[in-house]
């Protein structure tokens, strides 16, 4: 329970912020597994890719008679330097978009709830394909955290449009 003196209303606008510095973390957590995703990928060069996906389904004790376990060495063994080299900058890319958006959240930016709503809008149906191909916890929590935010973005912008508007008609009326 917060401690507020008798008689205050608590402040919408500090709860948004608050709200919104969440998000800023979330994306910023995001953008931060994308990076190193793209240092394993950066790893991987002139390595045999094969050998290290052969190692990982050891190490987790998944049999290579299984059918998922033969479709993931099948890509490991097709992954050519160029590919990894390419999946890196694709990380690094989609971190630094993360990421500015993160600091643009935990500031306050207007540009940055825009930002968060269109990057989480367009990635809504790529996560439902995704989870249509198999439903996993991962998958699941991803889309529920993305549709979260989007719908989060949605209703601050609409929030915060109507509230400059009401005080642009103030001002013009005094």
């Amino acid at each position: 329970a917060s401690m507020r003196q008798p008689g205050t209303k608590p402040d919408p606008l500090r709860r948004q912020r608050q709200m919104l510095g969440a998000v800023a973390m979330f994306e910023f957590f995001r953008g931060a597994s994308v990076v190193l995703m793209g240092l394993c990928a950066l790893a991987l060069v002139h390595k045999d890719v094969w050998l290290y996906a052969e190692s990982l389904l050891a190490l987790f004790h998944v049999s290579t008679d299984r059918r998922s376990a033969q479709l993931f060495l099948d890509f490991a063994d097709g992954m050519t330097d160029a590919r990894l080299w390419a999946a890196a900058r694709i990380a690094f890319a989609y971190s630094a978009l993360r990421f500015t958006e993160a600091y643009g959240l935990w500031k306050g930016r207007t540009w940055a709830e825009w930002v968060a709503l269109v990057s989480g809008a367009l990635l809504l149906p790529l996560e439902v394909h995704e989870l249509m191909r198999g439903l996993s916890a991962v998958r699941g929590a991803l889309l529920v955290g993305n549709l979260a935010v989007v719908l989060y973005m949605l209703h601050v912008i609409r929030t915060n449009r109507r509230e400059r508007r009401n005080a642009a008609a103030l001002g013009a009326a005094s």
